[in-house]
């Protein structure tokens, strides 16, 4: 049977507090420094704190090292390392080679910055010891096959959040343009800026467009099939988002992944522990989102552009009938629409911009707040924050717990409780009744059963199965929950069972070099400007001068089409 294992992001530990309880199986998070994000720090306490609750569940905790590293760097590297095996994580997340010399009994995962889109370059890592590899987000499911096929590793892929529009690793725009390195954290995220699109004769072709800028992935309908591609574990992009888009996006995901088991109980399982109940019901449509994609995974080009939406414009929502002297009025897209006070409304301005705003009052459709500039009768109107919504995901919180079987065994001298979790630990507890018998003995088992059926911390134990030999013996409800508590204290001693990580095994390549030179490319993508605006001569267009250029300011950029391989570069003028 194989283990499939739903990865989140957090931006702190009580973010990924969060996502453990929406059910995520894993989750990676940054220590405070050479995390591939400076903005989501967190110190190696958090991040024990986060590992010792994510342990009630059997959740993995992996940290992010995804940096590469200066020479003089090392020694800092090295320690933090070592206080992240001490804070308890599961496995490092790593781009530069030099962490795996660094002694760590911690398992090593490859980080999708290493660029892995080949068995070749899999294979490479594989024989460096990676116990996984993350992948490329630009590749289909066809590729994700040849590749699992290719090694022993365990595979990860994104399957949902935000795009970088290059291939990971492998961009220096950012550098280029601010001097602050992708590579080292601090990407300026220049993919999604507005830029003038001019051919070679300088003849401007788009004006004022975010050409580089993809929409969201999003494949929570495509589990299945990656799961048959060799895909182990499912990574949720997101580790600058907010705690309410963490919740809603893991929950989502979560039921979906339990849909999956269900339909194939004797193929996959999942592999943490505990069941989550109750809470809001997810909406992937009402969370931070550029409209979604499924990219390159069938093989073949889409409309893969969020050139008019490079920030979140969330779900339609219908046209502004009229502007009043303190707001609008919406005619809405669907009878379902309901507007709430405090609701967030985007739209497109008449430059190609995005102009966001907040309703003050609503009153059905009737929309009272500051008339932002550029707002027309006509406009179409977006909704990107769901005031409802969010106040659903803050105070109906699913909760988590692990079940727990009981069979009780009632003598004249003693009862004996013995408790056994879902994944297989087992606890015994055993109190002595030599005092007075039960006045009412069906109504004492009665109350038996009712007071060990109950919750206690993450622990949910279930109708017990009692057995009585002789009289029933009268005990008291503080004895009983007693009993429950004490169970469950015992039960925390014992160490969830879960499947090991793959640990992987060092047999170097010596051919193979992890490298990361950019051979004078800022970026190389998968995504194509020339077939995304129709320009593409397999499309039967009128070809255009060439090369393109990205004009942004003093700035032009270079576009070159590999067509042998589909790919798009962008370079520096030449």
């Amino acid at each position: 049977m194989r283990t499939l294992e739903l990865l989140a992001p957090a931006r702190t530990a009580d973010i990924g507090i969060a996502a453990i309880d929406c059910g995520a199986d894993a989750v990676y998070i940054a220590g405070p420094s050479f995390g591939a994000r400076l903005a989501a720090g967190n110190s190696v306490e958090d991040i024990a704190r986060l590992c010792a609750y994510a342990k009630r569940f059997g959740v993995r905790i992996y940290a992010t090292v995804n940096t590469l590293l200066k020479p003089e760097e090392l020694p800092q590297a090295q320690e933090l390392v070592n206080q992240l095996e001490e804070a308890g994580v599961d496995a490092l997340i790593v781009q530069d080679p030099a962490v795996l010399s660094m002694g760590s009994n911690l398992i090593m995962h490859a980080s999708t910055q290493c660029a892995i889109r080949t068995p070749e370059k899999a294979r490479g890592l594989e024989s460096l010891g990676f116990g996984r590899i993350v992948l490329e987000r630009e590749l289909s499911l066809e590729q994700i096959k040849a590749i699992s096929a290719a090694v022993n590793t365990e595979i990860e892929f994104f399957v949902h959040g935000a795009l970088c529009v290059c291939y990971s690793g492998q961009c220096y725009l950012s550098e280029f343009l601010t001097g602050r390195s992708a590579n080292r954290g601090a990407c300026a995220q220049p993919c999604r800026s507005l830029y003038d699109l001019a051919d070679a004769s300088g003849k401007v072709l788009v004006r004022n467009k975010a050409l580089l800028s993809l929409k969201d992935y999003n494949l929570i309908h495509r589990l299945e099939e990656l799961a048959e591609a060799g895909v182990n574990s499912f990574k949720i992009e997101g580790r600058l988002k907010g705690e309410s888009y963490v919740r809603n996006v893991v929950r989502a995901y979560s039921q979906a992944m339990d849909a999956l088991v269900q339909k194939y109980p004797d193929r996959y399982c999942r592999s943490s522990r505990g069941h989550v109940r109750g809470g809001f019901t997810p909406n992937l449509d009402k969370t931070f989102n550029r409209g979604y994609t499924e990219l390159f995974l069938d093989g073949k080009r889409g409309d893969w552009a969020s050139m008019d939406a490079p920030k979140s414009m969330g779900e339609y929502v219908g046209t502004v009938q009229r502007l009043t002297s303190d707001g609008l009025v919406l005619k809405p897209a669907s009878s379902d629409i309901v507007l709430s006070n405090g609701d967030g409304f985007a739209f497109v301005n008449s430059s190609g911009g995005i102009t966001g705003f907040r309703a003050d009052v609503c009153d059905g459709f009737k929309v009272r707040c500051k008339k932002p500039e550029g707002l027309k009768e006509g406009s179409g109107l977006y909704r990107n924050i769901s005031a409802a919504f969010e106040k659903l995901i803050e105070t109906n919180k699913p909760v988590r717990e692990i079940d727990v079987e009981l069979n009780v065994l009632v003598s004249d001298n003693d009862m004996v409780v013995t408790a056994r979790t879902e994944d297989g630990r087992e606890a015994v507890e055993c109190i002595s009744t030599a005092g007075e018998p039960a006045r009412d003995g069906e109504r004492m088992m009665q109350v038996i059963f009712s007071q060990l059926a109950k919750r206690s911390g993450h622990y949910c134990f279930l109708k017990p199965s009692i057995k009585a030999n002789g009289e029933v013996p009268f005990l008291p409800v503080s004895v009983l929950n007693g009993i429950r508590r004490n169970l469950a204290a015992k039960l925390d001693q014992l160490p969830v069972h879960t499947t090991p990580l793959y640990r992987g095994k060092t047999n170097p390549d010596s051919t193979f070099k992890l490298e990361y030179s950019s051979g004078g490319e800022l970026m190389r993508t998968k995504y194509c400007v020339r077939h995304q605006l129709g320009l593409c001569p397999k499309q039967g267009k009128v070809k255009k001068a060439e090369p393109l250029f990205l004009l942004n300011g003093k700035q032009r950029l270079c576009l070159s089409f590999d067509c042998a391989v589909c790919e798009m570069t962008v370079t520096t003028e030449s």
